[in-house]
C-alpha cells in the first residue's frame, strides 16, 4: 500500500484505463483500487477479472471500492470501504480470510471507532483539499495525521491533494502510504509520474 493508485476513467482524460495502470504499475504503483460508481454490475465484473489478470504478474493487489459482490466474483485481494458503505462487521462476514479491508477515515471518531476491528489499513480522508473528491469532511492536515499516529494501531494511508511536492512531509508525519488519482492519471506519462512518487515517498521514509 505504499503507492496506491486509486482508478478514475475520468481522470485517465480519453486514455485506456488498462494501459494507464500498467505504466503506472511499471513506474512503482504498490497497490491498485478500481474504483467504478458509475458501471453496472457485470460491466464492473468483467473490468475487475480483466484488471486483476493485468496485475497478477507484478504480484500488485486489486482492492474494489465498495462493492463486495464484485470483490468475490473477480477473487480481487480486498475491499475499500467508507463510512457509508457496507459495515465493517458485515464486509468481515462476508470475505474469505485473508482478503485485505481498508476504511475511510474523516474524523478522529471514525479513528476511534476502528480501533477494535481488525483492518488492513485505515485511510485518512482527505489529507489535503482536492478537485477529486469535494464531497469530504475538513482536510486533516499534517497536524490530524500526527494525531491519528498516535491514536491508531493500524497502517496509515493518506488520500486528498498528494503530489511529488507533498508526499515526503505526508511519510514524515506518520502516513505509511499515499493514495493518488490524478497525480498518476491524469500524468502525461503515469509510469514517469508513479516513478518520481515513489522516490518521493523513499526519501520520506528515510528522514522518518
Amino acid at each position: 500500500m505504499q503507492l496506491y493508485l486509486v482508478t478514475d476513467e475520468t481522470a485517465c482524460l480519453g486514455r485506456d484505463l488498462f494501459w494507464v495502470v500498467e505504466e503506472a504499475v511499471k513506474g512503482g504503483v504498490t497497490m491498485v483500487q478500481l474504483r467504478e460508481k458509475s458501471l453496472g454490475t457485470r460491466a464492473f465484473v468483467d473490468r475487475a477479472i480483466r484488471l486483476k489478470a493485468l496485475l497478477k504478474p507484478h504480484n500488485v493487489p486489486l482492492i474494489i471500492n465498495d462493492r463486495v459482490d464484485v470483490a468475490l466474483a473477480s477473487d480481487a485481494d480486498g475491499v475499500h470501504i467508507g463510512q457509508s458503505d457496507m459495515s465493517y462487521e458485515t464486509v468481515r462476514a462476508l470475505l474469505p480470510p485473508g482478503k485485505i479491508i481498508g476504511l475511510s477515515a474523516e474524523t478522529k471518531e471514525h479513528v476511534q471507532e476502528a480501533e477494535d476491528w481488525d483492518l488492513s489499513y485505515l485511510a485518512l480522508s482527505p489529507l489535503y483539499a482536492t478537485p477529486s473528491k469535494t464531497d469530504h469532511a475538513e482536510p486533516w492536515g499534517l497536524a490530524g495525521l500526527q494525531w491519528v499516529r498516535a491514536n491508531s494501531r493500524h497502517p496509515l494511508v493518506v488520500i486528498g491533494g498528494l503530489n511529488v511536492l507533498n508526499t515526503a512531509e505526508a511519510i514524515e508525519n506518520g502516513a505509511d502510504g499515499i493514495a493518488v488519482i490524478s497525480a498518476i492519471c491524469s500524468a502525461e506519462s503515469p509510469r514517469t509520474a508513479a516513478f518520481k512518487l515513489k522516490k518521493t515517498l523513499q526519501t520520506g521514509v528515510k528522514k522518518r
